[in-house]
C-alpha cells in the first residue's frame, strides 16, 4: 500500500513538474506581444511607409526591451521612434503598451515584388511584416498634368495645374522652357510666384502652374504648346493643347467717322452711330454706356443688340440734350459699346452755340444803348 501511494506521488509529482515546465516556457513568449494593424500593404518606390507598433506588456513585471529589425531588404532604410527619440531599446510597465514609429524608406531603384521583414522586441516577440511593391522602380523626372486640353476664345488666359516629381535620388534643380509660337506668353508659378527654375528634393513632387495667353489676333483653331523642365541628368515633357473658338471685338464710330457736332444750348440732336463686330467670334448683348456733364441727357436707341455676327454692323442712335444753360463752348460726352467680352470707346465732342433769340436781344440792347448816347448828345450837346 505504501508502495502504490508513494508511486502515485512520485507520478504527480512528475506530471506537475511537466506543466509547470510548459507554463514556464510559454510564459515569455505571450507575456509580450507587438502589434500593428497593417502588416502587408502595398506602394509604390521611392515610398515611406510608417508603422505604428505597440509593445504589449501582459506580464506581472518590467519588461527591458531591445528593439530590432531583422532581414531588411539591401537598399531600404528604416528608422525606429517613440515620442520623439529613436531608440534602439524601451522599458514597459506590466499590464501597459508603449507605442514605437518604425519608419520605413523603400529606394526607387527596385524590382517589383513581395519583400519582407521581422521587426523584434526582446528575445521572443517577433512581427512579420511584408510589403508588396506595385511597379518597377524608376529613376526619372515625371513632368504630369491632369487636364492637358482647355478652350477658350483669344481673350482668355489658360492656367494648366502641373505636377513636377523627382524621381531621382538627388536634389535637382529644374529649369522650364516652353516652345511656342511668337506672340504667345507663356507663364510659369510655384508657390504663386512666376519662376523660371525651382528646386525640387529626392522623391517630392512640385506643384506648377502654367499660365497661357495666346496673341490677339490669332485664328480660331487647335494649338499645341510643348513645355519642358530640365536638368543637366534628367529631363521631362509635357503637351499642353489649346482650342481657340475666335478673338472677340467690337468697333463704335459713326457712318462718315466724324465725332463731333455743334448744337445750341437746351436743343437736341439726333445722332448716328455703327456697331461693328470685327473680331472671329459672334458677338451678344450688346450694352451702351454714357458719361456727359451735368444736366445734359444722352439715350440710345435700341438700347440693347442682341446679336451680331463676325463682320457685321447695326446703326445704334443716340440722342444728346444740352443743358438750356450751358454756356457756349466746346463739351465732350464719352460713349461705350460693351459686352462682356469686348468692348469700344468714343470721345464725341459737342459745341455748343447760344439761342438765336439771345443773340438778337443782345443786338437790340446795344442798339438801344446807342441811341439813347446819341439822343442825349444831340439834346445836351450844343449848351
Amino acid at each position: 500500500m505504501s508502495n502504490h501511494s508513494g508511486f502515485s506521488r512520485l507520478f504527480l509529482a512528475f506530471i506537475f513538474g511537466v506543466l509547470s515546465l510548459n507554463i514556464n516556457a510559454s510564459a515569455p513568449q505571450d507575456s509580450l506581444i507587438l502589434y500593428t494593424p497593417y502588416t502587408k500593404i502595398s506602394v509604390n518606390p521611392g515610398e515611406v511607409i510608417e508603422y505604428s507598433v505597440d509593445a504589449i506588456n501582459n506580464s506581472k513585471h518590467v519588461q527591458d526591451l531591445t528593439i530590432s529589425v531583422a532581414g531588411m531588404p539591401y537598399g531600404w532604410n528604416y528608422s525606429v521612434k517613440s515620442g520623439n527619440f529613436i531608440v534602439s531599446q524601451i522599458a514597459v510597465l506590466p499590464g501597459d503598451r508603449k507605442n514605437l514609429l518604425v519608419r520605413v524608406e523603400i529606394p526607387l531603384k527596385i524590382r517589383k515584388g513581395t519583400y519582407q521583414f521581422k521587426i523584434i522586441a526582446g528575445n521572443g516577440a517577433e512581427l512579420p511584416i511584408s510589403v508588396i511593391v506595385t511597379a518597377e522602380g524608376t529613376f526619372k523626372t515625371e513632368f504630369t498634368c491632369d487636364i492637358t486640353n482647355q478652350q477658350g476664345n483669344s481673350n482668355s488666359t489658360f492656367a494648366f495645374n502641373a505636377f513636377l516629381r523627382n524621381h531621382t535620388a538627388d536634389k535637382q534643380s529644374y529649369t522650364f522652357m516652353a516652345y511656342a509660337q511668337r506672340g504667345w506668353n507663356v507663364t510659369f508659378k510655384a508657390n504663386y510666384q512666376a519662376v523660371t527654375a525651382v528646386t525640387v528634393d529626392p522623391n517630392v513632387s512640385q506643384s506648377v502652374s502654367i499660365e497661357i495667353k495666346p496673341p490677339e489676333n490669332v485664328e480660331a483653331g487647335t494649338y499645341k504648346i510643348p513645355v519642358n523642365a530640365t536638368t543637366s541628368s534628367t529631363s521631362a515633357n509635357l503637351e499642353l493643347e489649346l482650342v481657340i473658338t475666335g478673338n472677340y471685338k467690337v468697333d463704335l464710330s459713326t457712318p462718315t467717322g466724324l465725332v463731333s457736332t455743334t448744337l445750341t444750348a437746351g436743343h437736341e440732336k439726333r445722332i448716328e452711330l455703327v456697331v461693328t463686330n470685327t473680331g472671329s467670334a459672334a458677338l451678344s448683348d450688346i450694352t451702351f454706356e454714357k458719361s456727359v456733364p451735368i444736366n445734359w441727357d444722352l439715350t440710345f436707341e435700341p438700347k440693347k443688340i442682341e446679336k451680331l455676327q463676325t463682320g457685321q454692323n447695326e446703326k445704334v442712335y443716340m440722342t444728346i440734350k444740352a443743358d438750356k444753360k450751358a454756356i457756349a463752348g466746346d463739351y465732350v460726352a464719352n460713349i461705350e459699346a460693351k459686352t462682356p467680352e469686348a468692348s469700344a470707346k468714343i470721345a464725341y465732342r459737342v459745341s455748343v452755340e447760344t439761342p438765336t433769340i439771345l443773340g438778337w436781344l443782345g443786338i437790340l440792347i446795344i442798339a438801344i444803348a446807342l441811341g439813347s448816347v446819341y439822343y442825349l448828345f444831340r439834346k445836351y450837346g450844343r449848351r
